[in-house]
């Protein structure tokens, strides 16, 4: 009878040997013709390439595509050098964590005027670091990365992957531009949930597609329905549940690449390519995070020319006008803008108090005018604010009285 080391030396080889290269996974050898694609070990990689009049909406991809030399001002966004990698990812869950990893990866970026994409899609579980190590070979070839919301979820569950398959992330050193920001401060409209869920603004990919490119899905598979489809697909093989989600995912790189296009074309054009007041407003508001005063203003300008939807819109716009003329020394812009502010029936009280504050620094100390700086302090005393808040309103105010010399009887707003 063989010893118990002979019998564990027998078994050991036989299980720590190599296993060879599958061309398909069990119980999936029709995914590649159902779903358009080449096996590649134990992933599928799917490829397709838009001409450059394919149209998405009434946006023709010739208009999007970025010039030879780039975006010039891709860096206010956040990047940096050209090609961009337009990156989207459909997972086992949104809760993330070590547990949820990524089943398709897309990946997409303009060639010329065409629109290229190349899914990366992973039948088995077991060849997840050999579709990561491809990955990395993209990402050498890059120059910046675009998500949408890829901050908050698609890079950091990247990363996690590559962590728990102790591999090096490609994508931790490229600059890397979160479109939802941008997106948010020039597109957001009120009334419905964004991804967020927080109920304020509506900014998700597919309103943005329909606003900005004239784009209605057709028949689109709901987010939510999108792991339950890829696990059935684990279960039994069957891949014609998938052929939504990939083209879920297509749409997606398409609105993304296009609502990347339109924010970098408006921000090498300038301010005057606006079409509304809230897009110029954005606009303005990415020029002042990159120290571009001169063009912020102009934006700032563009959009308090443009109509406004509501009243908050408006408010702002003023409201960041006047804080880029103060910064310029422009104080008569400045004041009027405040001015107009304070003519706007349900404005929010923080933007109102933040007038009539300004107004009253600019009537004591540039006007010389005590009688209408203490005016607008009651005013601003009214509206509600922070206890430090009032303590500084009631020693302005005291200080009028002094130069008034007052015993600090009310006196009536102006507005």
């Amino acid at each position: 009878m063989s010893s118990l080391v002979d019998r564990l030396r027998a078994i050991v080889p036989a299980a720590t040997s190599p296993k060879p290269a599958s061309s398909a996974p069990p119980r999936a050898t029709n995914a590649a013709d159902v779903l358009g694609g080449e096996w590649c070990g134990d992933y599928l990689v799917v490829e397709r390439t838009y001409s450059p009049g394919y149209r998405h909406g009434r946006v023709a991809l010739a208009d999007a595509a970025p010039p030879i030399e780039g975006w010039n001002r891709l860096g206010v966004l956040g990047g940096g050098a050209s090609p961009c990698l337009f990156l989207d990812l459909e997972t086992t869950g949104l809760a993330g964590g070590a547990g949820t990893y990524a089943f398709l990866v897309g990946l997409a970026w303009f060639d010329r005027c065409s629109f290229r994409v190349r899914q990366f899609f992973l039948a088995s579980f077991a060849s997840e670091p050999v579709l990561l190590h491809a990955l990395r070979d993209i990402a050498a070839e890059t120059g910046t990365v675009v998500t949408y919301n890829g901050k908050s979820f698609d890079l950091p569950l990247l990363e996690t992957r590559y962590v728990v398959n102790r591999m090096e992330t490609p994508f931790a050193g490229l600059p890397h531009v979160d479109m939802v920001h941008p997106a948010r401060r020039m597109w957001r409209t009120s009334g419905e949930p964004d991804e967020e869920g927080d109920g304020s603004t509506s900014c998700r990919l597919t309103s943005l597609e329909r606003t900005l490119c004239g784009h209605e899905r057709d028949g689109d598979v709901p987010g939510f329905e999108i792991p339950a489809r890829y696990f059935h697909f684990v279960r039994t093989g069957e891949a014609r549940q998938l052929e939504a989600v990939l083209e879920h995912n297509r749409q997606d790189l398409l609105s993304l690449a296009l609502v990347t296009a339109r924010a970098a074309q408006l921000l090498d054009e300038g301010p005057g390519s606006s079409r509304a007041a809230r897009e110029a407003l954005g606009l303005g508001q990415l020029y002042e995070r990159s120290g571009l005063a001169v063009e912020a203003r102009a934006a700032f300008a563009r959009a308090a020319e443009l109509p406004c939807a509501d009243v908050t819109t408006r408010a702002e716009v003023l409201r960041a006008l006047a804080v880029v003329c103060r910064r310029a020394r422009d104080y008569v812009i400045a004041a009027n803008a405040w001015r107009e502010i304070l003519e706007l029936r349900g404005c929010p009280a923080v933007i109102v108090r933040e007038a009539t504050e300004a107004l009253a620094v600019h009537h004591e100390h540039r006007l010389r005018d005590p009688s209408s700086a203490r005016a607008f302090a009651v005013k601003s005393l009214r509206l509600p604010a922070t206890q430090s808040r009032r303590e500084a309103l009631e020693h302005r105010l005291a200080r009028l009285d002094r130069k008034l010399g007052n015993a600090a009887p009310d006196v009536a707003p102006l507005f």
